[in-house]
């Protein structure tokens, strides 16, 4: 066993702690935890896993919802301690991977720079997200999270650390980003900054017609003007999925230019009946729109309720037919949470593991379900369903997002990768010989 200035714990409550997740599905407990700030102590411990054959899960903020970050009997690597972030210089600013998004534009704002891309949420970690992928509203115009990063600090999966980037390990570099964890922990990540707004102006269109939604949204997914666009998708008075609403924002100096209503809103089919919302907000406030909802959730107890969520990325050309049936099948069901359905950019996502649809504008569709834990029949049936919908929309060129609830076989995974299964699993052979990293994604099972 190395030695080690960080912990290495078994205490019964931090394995059950670190045998759950945000889905609250899934619990396989570990046999021991380490938290360290230190990346030699990091490549030293998976170094020793490498010779006893056990297995190893890197852990951020534990948000996965179907044991993405789990490991049986294996080691959790908590990434929180990498919490370190800057200096920012130069246009870009290095962080650990512990590091959640809120904390890294806090600091980079303060010489008026951001990253270009969030995640709705901000209190994921930055390996975490990197890992998946890292999508939001702004990835129309400057693409995934993953798409934004200059290099990173790995610790591969035989115990090495390596510092690699498009000129430097490139093969690794690749197989890291949105490579859920298969061939290295990440420690550290260099990221593009660019100018920060001082102001956002903030937008809410109601329609009543999804194929026009979904028009209207490719319309703005188009205009670089636009720095984000989301959406999703309400319940009417008698269950049906049927209200839609457009949300876009546009950035004021001196990222963009002062607010004009009837440019922005020009074009565009919305519902004239409902009242256009709009609004200014300070640039953070609108990052960090959530932290209110989520603490009334905390509040009532739901934000610990399971979350057996569906993500998927439609192809642009059918996303109309492929939503409309997978909304008919939500009819009069409680979901809990929002189905959110968005345009990505495909001009913009460049990460070769973030599998999207060979279409100019996908859309991401998620079912973000909040059940009852207690529930245990209506939960497994949501996930078998999800498994359902996946397979059916896959047949039809979609992907997932691979955050949610969907059980995928090895097979599964192959046909998610396509043409980029064969060089992902050759960097997994060399970088993680015995695989051992990342067990609960089950990608590679032999």
């Amino acid at each position: 066993m190395p030695r080690l200035e960080g912990s290495l714990r078994a205490d019964e409550t931090l394995l059950s702690d670190d045998g759950d997740d945000f889905g609250h599905i899934v619990h396989h407990i570990p046999g021991g935890v380490l938290r360290t700030g230190s990346v030699e102590e990091i490549a030293a411990m998976i170094r020793f896993c490498n010779a006893y054959r056990i297995e190893v899960a890197a852990r951020g903020q534990g948000h996965g919802t179907y044991g993405q970050a789990q490991v049986d009997g294996g080691l959790v690597i908590e990434t929180e301690p990498l919490n370190g972030i800057g200096p920012v210089e130069a246009g870009q600013v290095t962080v650990g991977a512990g590091a959640v998004w809120s904390a890294v534009v806090r600091e980079t704002l303060q010489q008026g720079l951001t990253p270009p891309i969030f995640t709705d949420y901000l209190e994921l970690s930055v390996g975490g997200t990197l890992s998946v992928g890292g999508l939001g509203g702004q990835a129309c115009r400057f693409g995934a999270q993953v798409d934004n990063v200059i290099a990173l600090d790995v610790v591969t999966g035989a115990g090495d650390l390596v510092s690699c980037s498009p000129t430097q390990r490139p093969d690794l570099f690749h197989a890291v980003l949105a490579g859920l964890g298969q061939c290295a922990v990440i420690v550290s990540a260099t990221l593009r900054l660019v100018t920060a707004p001082q102001t956002v102006w903030h937008y809410q269109l109601s329609y009543l017609d999804l194929e026009t939604f979904l028009a209207d949204q490719r319309q703005l997914a188009e205009d670089e003007r636009y720095a984000y666009v989301e959406g999703w998708v309400e319940a009417n008075d008698e269950g049906a999925y049927t209200n839609c609403v457009l949300e876009f924002a546009v950035y004021g100096p001196p990222a963009g230019s002062e607010p004009d209503d009837a440019e922005w809103l020009r074009g565009l089919r919305y519902d004239r009946s409902h009242r256009v919302t709009a609004e200014s907000l300070p640039y953070f406030t609108f990052l960090n729109r959530l932290a209110e909802g989520v603490k009334k959730l905390k509040h009532i107890g739901v934000w610990d309720w399971a979350h057996p969520w569906l993500n998927l990325i439609l192809p642009g050309d059918r996303a109309a037919e492929l939503s409309r049936t997978l909304l008919d099948e939500l009819a009069g069901q409680e979901i809990g949470g929002l189905v959110l359905l968005y345009p990505l950019a495909r001009r913009h996502l460049r990460t070769p593991l973030l599998r999207v649809p060979d279409d100019p504008v996908p859309y991401l569709m998620a079912v973000l379900w909040a059940l009852d834990p207690k529930d245990q029949t209506t939960i497994t049936a949501r996930v078998a369903a999800n498994h359902a919908a996946y397979k059916r929309v896959r047949a039809a060129g979609a992907t997932q997002y691979p955050v949610g609830s969907i059980p995928m076989t090895a097979d599964d995974w192959r046909g998610h990768y396509g043409a980029a299964w064969e060089e992902f699993a050759a960097a997994k052979r060399r970088y993680d010989p015995h695989l051992l990293l990342a067990p609960g994604q089950h990608v590679f099972t032999t």
